[in-house]
């Protein structure tokens, strides 16, 4: 099926490659064949939806990360087929099969025992919660379906034989690693106010820009996602955090993070009038973030990686200014792990990640030297306050540290190469724990 503001490629050999152009007016679906490896369960997914006379393409995640060379298991099929009849097929072909979203025409079928969602092409109706939509529409062109996803990155859809489906320029915007919305970018976020921080989301996760339409409307619809439930806003945060590049979505899009974390918004611009720090609270937080991920190689846990974003979290709270005009923040960690316990909480994160973030926040101004007796008294603490594994937290504890001091001012990084020398003996004291005490 072709339609007006698309271009279908074909996978197969140029010659055979049949393609309808026009101009989108956003931007051109520029693009080239592709040859994509679709896995023998999604093969047989397609095959029996098409074996009952139906229309069906893989879409979404799976075709962007293929693009990008990365192959996942979980896969999408968008199809012509109403619910019922997706149902009707795979049970005849004797598959498993269950209604997981029959409102919005989804049911998922289990193919070699990965699940396949098989959604009904649909449009969306109003969008009255900023959730969700009121009502869906089923329509009988996929063309229909791509016009109401988010980003033109996801809004792709492809087949073994017929090839890309590629209505928004989706995979020029993938090469030149870029978010766009699709449509008109107010619109997108309006009807969600969730895919402010999916925009982030993905463009931390695959270290993309954001166009700059999409971008201004950011910031200009950022307060509605304070009508978002938080545990919905706690999820995608965790991602946006745990994926690793926490900087990258501080500078990218600060005034959606600042809805969903308020507590940060103090940090912005906060002068903290000490010659141990060259930047205000916000900057200083972003540049510990970055340096926890080179000193991990990124490999940073989730505790390590939200106590280098909430670790500071009480400075401006707890600000004061001596006779010199010099800025002090006594007693900001531990003040700052009461915050981060109840931030954490009201966005329905684990108790055990809480536990171990806040014990992170509470010490990281923790003074250790490089001795036997000073690093077991902090693992000691560390095991106290996370009611979990001293030792293993003891290197997240270090890594804050170092990185803490490599985004202070110049003069006083050097405090970043007795804390590797502490990771040095930690290392050796755990060989140690590990020799006396075998499982």
């Amino acid at each position: 099926m072709t339609c007006e503001g698309c271009i279908l490629f074909p996978s197969a050999t140029a010659e055979g490659m049949a393609m309808s152009i026009q101009k989108n007016s956003s931007s051109p679906c520029l693009s080239r064949p592709v040859n994509l490896q679709v896995p023998t369960y999604a093969l047989r997914a397609l095959e029996v939806l098409e074996d009952a006379g139906f229309e069906a393409w893989i879409v979404g995640g799976w075709v962007r990360d293929a693009l990008r060379g990365s192959f996942a298991h979980d896969i999408d099929i968008t199809t012509s087929a109403t619910w019922q009849q997706s149902k009707a097929a795979f049970e005849a072909a004797d598959i498993p099969v269950h209604e997981t979203g029959i409102a919005y025409g989804t049911v998922t079928a289990v193919v070699e025992k990965y699940p396949i969602e098989v959604t009904t092409y649909r449009c969306d109706g109003e969008y009255l919660d900023g959730r969700r939509p009121d009502s869906v529409q089923f329509v009988s062109r996929i063309e229909e379906d791509l016009a109401r996803r988010d980003f033109t990155i996801n809004a792709m859809a492809y087949h073994p034989k017929r090839g890309l489906l590629d209505l928004y320029g989706g995979q020029e915007d993938l090469s030149v690693r870029v978010i766009r919305a699709v449509g008109e970018p107010k619109v997108r976020f309006t009807e969600d106010a969730l895919r402010m921080l999916r925009a982030l989301r993905f463009a931390c996760r695959l270290s993309f820009s954001i166009e700059e339409k999409t971008h201004q409307a950011l910031t200009e619809c950022a307060p509605l996602l304070s009508q978002v439930a938080s545990e919905r806003i706690g999820s995608e945060v965790a991602q946006i955090v745990e994926v690793g590049h926490i900087a990258h979505a501080i500078k990218l899009g600060f005034p959606v993070l600042a809805i969903a974390i308020p507590e940060l918004l103090p940090l912005q611009n906060f002068d903290q009038r000490s010659p141990y720090h060259a930047y205000d609270v916000l900057e200083h937080t972003a540049r510990v973030c970055s340096a926890t991920e080179a000193l991990t190689a990124g490999c940073a846990t989730p505790a390590l990686r939200w106590a280098a974003l909430l670790h500071d979290i009480a400075k401006p709270e707890m600000f004061s200014v001596d006779a010199d005009g010099r800025g002090h923040f006594y007693g900001h960690p531990e003040k700052g792990a009461i915050v981060a316990k109840a931030l954490l909480k009201r966005l329905a994160l684990s108790q055990h990640l809480s536990n171990e973030v806040c014990a992170l926040v509470a010490l990281h101004d923790y003074d250790v030297d490089v001795t036997t007796a000073s690093l077991r008294h902090m693992v000691a603490l560390l095991a106290e306050a996370s009611k979990s594994d001293g030792i293993a937290l003891a290197y997240d504890l270090l890594t804050l540290k170092q990185a803490d001091a490599l985004a202070k001012a110049n003069p006083y990084r050097s405090y970043a190469v007795m804390l590797e020398a502490m990771r040095t003996l930690l290392l050796h004291e755990a060989k140690q724990e590990i020799a006396q005490h075998p499982q």
